[in-house]
């Protein structure tokens, strides 16, 4: 139970990545961290292949104070996500307070957006790269990039090395 004590925010919007929410989901549930649903309205969201998740809370009602750390799945979620003042001011909020923000595939969107990415390395998906170096990140093509309290991921394939540096991130 590494992560006993510890609370993060796993971020949700409609068409989501099913591995890339669940696993580190779970993965943190198991390590002892209470796990959050955070997304732009307290509701039902579903996944690329239809598979629900239930928010336990709104964005809005939420501050980054609240949590130790923040993990934006992919899939096309983020795109979503990125059009909401509140899910923006949380990651940007933990990320500024040095906690973990933690984004894999296309959520690399969500922190060009939130104005967190201007001068540090990351990864992503192939295909937002050029969002990810046009927000001022410095883009490379490795399973896992931890850059300070970024940690970024490109693919499912890669979640044990996610999920890996997010624990690690945490314990600190």
């Amino acid at each position: 139970m590494r992560l006993k004590g510890k609370k993060v925010a796993v971020l949700a919007e409609e068409i989501y990545q099913e591995m890339e929410l669940w696993v580190p989901y779970y993965r943190l549930k198991e390590e002892g961290a209470e796990v959050k649903i955070v997304a732009p309205e307290k509701k039902q969201y579903k996944s690329k292949l239809g598979y629900p998740v239930n928010a336990d809370v709104a964005a809005a009602d939420v501050s980054a104070k609240e949590f130790d750390g923040v993990v934006i799945p992919g899939g096309y979620a983020p795109d979503m996500m990125r059009r909401y003042p509140a899910m923006l001011k949380l990651v940007k909020e933990c990320f500024d307070q040095g906690k973990p923000v933690a984004a894999i595939c296309h959520a690399g969107w969500v922190p060009a957006s939130a104005g967190i990415l201007k001068g540090r390395t990351a990864t992503c998906f192939f295909a937002i790269k050029d969002d990810v170096i046009n927000a001022g990140a410095k883009y490379v093509d490795e399973e896992v990039v931890v850059d300070g309290n970024l940690i970024t991921s490109r693919t499912p394939a890669d979640l044990p090395a996610f999920c890996r540096e997010l624990v690690k991130a945490l314990e600190k």
